[in-house]
């Protein structure tokens, strides 16, 4: 049974693959033109073509609802498609719009590092607020493409599932709580 929880550890643990080192100093994505070549973020435009507003969006600006997601939060991504001038340059901007009493489950980002400011309200990072205060938080991730994989769905609703023995071990809880959230997950 112990080498069973070793591999899974090992499998939730494995090294993944970072963004590749950028090959110009800027290559603006090219949102218009088909994608007949899959590469590392989209092709570029012609340099000459690119301004100002390739590098500059409103979308961090705008708050999000939280109110239709059961946990309270509401994120908001930059990106090729709303802010072309990051494209290959392994970075991308978060809001995180957070509710009185909202959660952002426990994840990971498994293709990058992250830093996150709490600009209003209070966050409990590491991470829980308890308090009744509304948050926004904006984050930056090292990736264009950071990937997230929020940890109580990937414990208790992979396929395979996880033995509940593992389980029980890991997060110190008994079957009847490994049960219930299986449930409450749809797991």
């Amino acid at each position: 049974m112990l080498h069973l929880f070793l591999c899974c550890l090992a499998l939730l643990l494995s090294p993944a693959k970072p963004d590749p080192d950028p090959l110009q100093d800027y290559c603006v994505a090219d949102n218009k033109t088909p994608q007949s070549v899959f590469i590392n973020g989209v092709p570029c435009i012609n340099p000459n073509l690119a301004s100002a507003s390739h590098f500059k969006t409103s979308v961090l600006g705008k708050p999000a609802k939280t109110s239709g997601n059961p946990f309270g939060f509401n994120v908001t991504l930059t990106g090729v498609a709303n802010l072309p001038g990051v494209n290959t340059m392994g970075l991308i901007m978060v809001r995180g719009d957070i509710a009185s009493n909202g959660l952002i489950p426990p994840h990971s980002h498994p293709r990058a590092s992250e830093v996150t400011i709490c600009l209003t309200g209070s966050v409990l990072v590491g991470f829980v607020d308890t308090s009744s205060n509304p948050a926004l938080v904006l984050s930056g991730l090292n990736s264009q493409n950071p990937g997230t994989q929020i940890t109580s769905l990937a414990a208790f609703t992979s396929n395979p599932l996880i033995p509940d023995e593992v389980l029980r071990k890991a997060f110190q809880i008994n079957g009847q709580d490994i049960a219930k959230i299986h449930k409450n997950l749809g797991g």
